[in-house]
């Protein structure tokens, strides 16, 4: 059994394996080399020899328990024809939603138009499989999808004054999210993604009263779909204010933590396994305070299922030599 299943399956407390979100990328010389050439990020993630390549970059560094691939969450509606560029020192940008448009595109026409992040899932896991470790595949949650999808850029602190305005727009929009949610993870589980990680990187952005509605429901459906695929999935609803409600109520096989959760309090109240929470910044300081953070985690969770992660990506500038240390901290400890 691979180190991430025998802590997600098994519940076992002895191993403490590590990977990283957005281990693949921004802070790796040999991933910079790649984008010099390759501009396009959304093309990029479509080159399926080079999403390959940048996916096992880390892998090959680092010795690390798992890959995920690189890709991301906004291929969704790129699938469903809605515009999305990456603006340097910006962000994402999105177009204009168009719901006559998206109710338009079917399983074959969305499956076509993001292909090559399966074929890139298909030649990783070949890999890992011979090395024991897990290919994670991933989405975002439905409520960040929409935020992005209706929002048109990243929102930041906030989502656009009128965002909840138009109740048919903002249902429509997730039902069809739902369902190219499940086409998505579908494919990639076929292609060999034993793990999926579901990202709701802007859960934060909503009072507690929202969050049957546009988190524990949406997010629910798609947990039970994966398990209906006999597939662990991990979730990552960033800033929650009630992790234990959240684990209650939605039922992750295990849940990512984010940096501003207290640990202890999580160790205490939740009983499946936990995934991360070291937050990214501390790689940016000396090795003597990654040792003492680190050692923190692996302390609190010593006698609970974990998986080390941090509480959000890695930062662009962080030093790869940094990420070696921590790694190596983890597997002495």
């Amino acid at each position: 059994m691979t180190p991430l299943y025998e802590v997600i399956i098994n519940k076992n407390t002895t191993t403490k394996p590590v990977w990283i979100m957005r281990q693949a990328g921004r802070y790796l010389p040999e991933f910079r080399e790649i984008r010099k050439d390759n501009p396009n990020f959304i093309e990029l993630c479509l080159n399926h020899k080079l999403s390959s390549e940048i996916t096992l970059q880390p892998i090959k560094r680092f010795n690390l328990d798992a890959a995920i691939i690189f890709s991301d969450i906004l291929m969704l509606p790129y699938g469903l024809r809605q515009k999305v560029e990456f603006k340097k020192n910006f962000g994402p940008l999105l177009g204009n939603l168009d719901i006559k448009l998206m109710s338009k595109v079917d399983e074959i026409d969305f499956t076509e138009k993001v292909y090559p992040v399966y074929k890139a899932i298909k030649s990783v896991s070949s890999e890992m499989n011979l090395k024991n470790k897990n290919t994670i595949g991933f989405v975002g949650a439905p409520w960040t999808l929409l935020v992005y999808m209706i929002n048109q850029q990243s929102p930041k602190k906030e989502v656009k004054k009128s965002f909840f305005t138009d109740d048919y727009l903002i249902n429509r929009t997730l039902l069809i999210i739902e369902k190219f949610l499940k086409i998505h993870i579908k494919n990639q589980i076929e292609n060999g993604a034993n793990v999926i990680q579901i990202f709701d990187s802007w859960a934060g952005l909503l009072e507690e009263r929202d969050y049957p509605n546009f988190i524990y429901t949406p997010t629910l459906n798609l947990v039970n779909y994966v398990k209906s695929l006999n597939v662990p999935v991990i979730c990552f609803p960033r800033e929650i204010k009630n992790y234990k409600e959240f684990c209650e109520i939605v039922k992750p096989d295990a849940v990512n933590i984010d940096y501003n959760v207290d640990p202890l309090s999580i160790q205490k109240d939740i009983k499946i396994p936990v995934q991360g929470g070291l937050d990214p910044k501390i790689l940016l300081t000396d090795q003597e305070n990654i040792k003492k953070e680190a050692l923190k985690y692996l302390d609190i969770f010593k006698d609970h299922p974990y998986i080390f992660n941090l509480g959000h990506g890695i930062l662009p500038e962080t030093k790869p030599e940094m990420v070696e240390f921590l790694i190596k901290t983890i597997r002495d400890y």
